[in-house]
């Protein structure tokens, strides 16, 4: 699987914050093994907004949410996308 990590609107890169993204990428391997890349975006503009758009077999799961800081965003969005991932596997489960 391939992470990619971009900000947006930044001065600089933040190595601390990439690695937390990676981490939570990582994370969803325990709910899903089929994730082929994953793409986490840190956007600076009003708020501080970070979006994660996973690729599976087909199928793409976009989650986004913005708060005053990253790593409160980073957190909603992680738990956004652990209940996509959770209702994707119901629809798509062999019974």
């Amino acid at each position: 699987m391939s992470t990619n990590v971009t900000f947006r609107h930044f001065n600089a890169q933040h190595p601390e914050l990439e690695q937390t993204a990676r981490g939570v990428v990582d994370g969803f391997k325990k709910y899903i093994e089929d994730i082929h890349s994953a793409e986490v975006v840190f956007n600076n503009e009003k708020e501080k907004e970070v979006e994660i758009t996973i690729r599976l077999d087909g199928q793409t799961l976009n989650a986004k949410d913005h708060s005053d800081e990253f790593r409160k965003s980073l957190s909603s969005v992680e738990d956004k996308m652990i209940r996509q991932i959770k209702k994707y596997k119901t629809k798509h489960s062999d019974h």
